[in-house]
């Protein structure tokens, strides 16, 4: 019996001892690498943990097994922290049962997080969890304690810290962006960070080359798919690959392919990235909160853009040309590597569907889409021929030309003429009487109310008089806005710099219609059905302008 007896003390004995499979959980936040605090780094940590480690003396058996460090990685979200995840497996495979930390913080900023894991999922999994500074926590030794309020409390805080630091380092940046200000982690292919300064750019002249060969081959007519082609089949290196040969530890998450190629999107983005004109544009996305780890994109009249920042790579008029042109249907035909002239220009003047090319015996002819493809009790065919219509566009072109040249020579007499000094005095002096009468009138408007307190009218005239004052005060504002406009535009007239005349002026002697001329020129052509076309040209309000301003000039000479 004794030897029984004594036999079940020495198991008791030996069941207070436990074995722990040791993990030292330490994180470093971008937050703590800005600061450069000692305290928090990497070696201080493990300094902690281990000399924590070396001073167990209550029986137990400590085996360490691994440390576990996410390095720069917030701790408000432990998916994006690669080895905490690391941990969490090695506790379901029964490798770690024992989990030490420096504080609370640097497993948890997100109070929800600390509580699950505390309350529920290392219980579960039989895990011991301990913390060893500002809130001191061992759920084996005291779990009590661990149920005390000072720990939810100590989370609460710790979350407030991650959202305030979070809040603090988005104005910071913010206020960089507004000043246009580079806070990217890599510039923009075609830039580099110039190396005086990290927050300016400068141009990669290799990369730039490629960006420029880019923007070329579009106008020149080439799809974006043979533009990709051209690139990968003349084994220039893409965005992602071209970073990382320059030794950058750059990682596209949207690049599957290795190893990775140019593809439509890459050369879309670029097409489209007004930091080739020298602009910065950033904040076109924004971390959802600090919590939410997740990018969400920002609607364009948020983004941070300021002008003239950098030097450009291309210039401002092609750029222009390109955005108007990508706004376009312009796919090419199968086994074609450019766009035809008028892709993306033809619109079926009553459905307004874009035209399809068709080639029948060696002629090219257009048809309305919505008649060809969906239903022909839809519209109707509306067919015009290629070369009818290439001449008559470049007609209609040359008649803009020559409009275009007539106007700038009578603007450069009528600027001359002393007319307009005449009519600046006569505006002067009418924007001065309605500026008087409108003083006038809102004195009137506001003595209503005295006088209607002092009894001297009865609310209802009050309220009819001061509407009729109200609409006298509109009208006249809206003829003093317009006299204005008009001085303004007197002013300024319509000289050589205007964009109409300068647009058309430049191609005065054209005998031939390229796609050039059309991106720069033509908005859009319709086709009827009687085979007629209506062009609608770009710059045509400045048109309009110009021949209003001219006609009301010579009238008044002529008076």
């Amino acid at each position: 019996m004794a030897r029984t007896a004594n036999r079940q003390s020495i198991t008791k004995a030996e069941a207070k001892n436990k074995v722990w499979y040791v993990a030292f959980y330490i994180r470093l936040s971008r937050e703590d690498k800005r600061g450069k605090e000692e305290s928090e780094s990497i070696t201080n940590q493990r300094l902690i943990l281990t000399d924590f480690l070396e001073q167990q003396d209550d029986g137990d058996e400590y085996i360490f097994v691994d440390e576990y460090v996410d390095d720069g990685v917030s701790g408000t979200t432990d998916e994006e922290r690669e080895n905490f995840q690391r941990l969490l497996a090695d506790i379901e495979k029964g490798k770690i049962n024992c989990v030490i930390v420096k504080n609370l913080a640097r497993s948890f900023r997100n109070n929800g997080d600390q509580s699950y894991y505390l309350g529920d999922w290392f219980p579960r999994h039989n895990v011991r969890f301990i913390s060893l500074y500002q809130q001191p926590v061992d759920t084996y030794k005291d779990p009590q304690n661990a149920q005390n309020i000072a720990v939810p409390v100590q989370g609460v805080l710790n979350e407030e810290h991650a959202r305030g630091t979070s809040e603090s380092v988005r104005r910071t940046f913010d206020k960089k962006r507004e000043k246009g200000l580079h806070i990217g982690s890599f510039a923009a292919y075609g830039y580099q960070k110039d190396p005086k300064n990290k927050n300016a750019l400068i141009i990669d002249e290799e990369a730039a080359e490629n960006v420029k060969s880019i923007f070329a081959w579009y106008l020149e007519g080439m799809s974006k798919n043979a533009i990709v082609r051209k690139l990968n089949e003349s084994g220039i290196l893409c965005p992602t690959a071209y970073k990382k040969s320059r030794g950058m530890k750059y990682k596209n998450p949207n690049v599957t392919n290795t190893p990775p190629l140019w593809c439509a999107m890459s050369v879309t983005n670029i097409l489209k990235n007004r930091i080739y004109v020298g602009d910065m544009v950033q904040g076109r996305y924004r971390i959802k909160s600090y919590k939410i780890h997740v990018q969400e994109a920002v609607p364009e009249e948020e983004w941070f853009v300021v002008e003239n920042t950098h030097a450009p790579i291309i210039s401002r008029e092609d750029f222009a040309k390109v955005q108007a042109l990508l706004q376009r249907d312009t796919r090419t035909a199968p086994k074609q590597k450019s766009l035809y002239l008028f892709s993306g220009f033809l619109r079926c003047a009553d459905c307004g569907k874009a035209m399809t090319r068709s080639q029948v015996r060696g002629n090219v002819y257009y048809y309305c889409r919505t008649y060809k493809d969906r239903s022909k009790t839809a519209c109707t065919k509306h067919t015009i021929k290629h070369h009818p219509l290439e001449q008559a566009v470049l007609y209609a072109i040359q008649e803009q030309i020559y409009l275009a040249v007539c106007y700038s020579e009578m603007a450069a007499r009528i600027h001359t003429a002393p007319l307009q000094k005449s009519r600046s005095v006569r505006l002067n002096a009418f924007i001065a009487s309605k500026e008087k009468e409108l003083s006038r009138i809102s004195r009137y408007k506001q003595s209503l109310y005295q006088d209607w307190k002092d009894g001297e009218i009865t609310y209802t005239d009050y309220r009819r008089m001061k509407e009729d004052y109200e609409r006298q005060i509109e009208a006249l504002r809206k003829i003093i806005g317009n006299l204005q406009a008009e001085k303004a535009e007197l002013e300024h007239g319509v000289g050589s710099e205007n964009p109409f005349l300068t647009a058309f002026q430049k191609y005065e002697n054209i005998n031939r219609l390229t796609r050039d001329i059309m991106i720069e020129l033509v908005d859009t052509i319709q086709v009827y059905e009687n085979g007629n076309i209506s062009i609608k040209f770009k710059f045509a309000n400045e048109y309009r302008r110009a021949a209003q301003y001219q006609e009301g000039s010579t009238q008044e000479d002529a008076v």
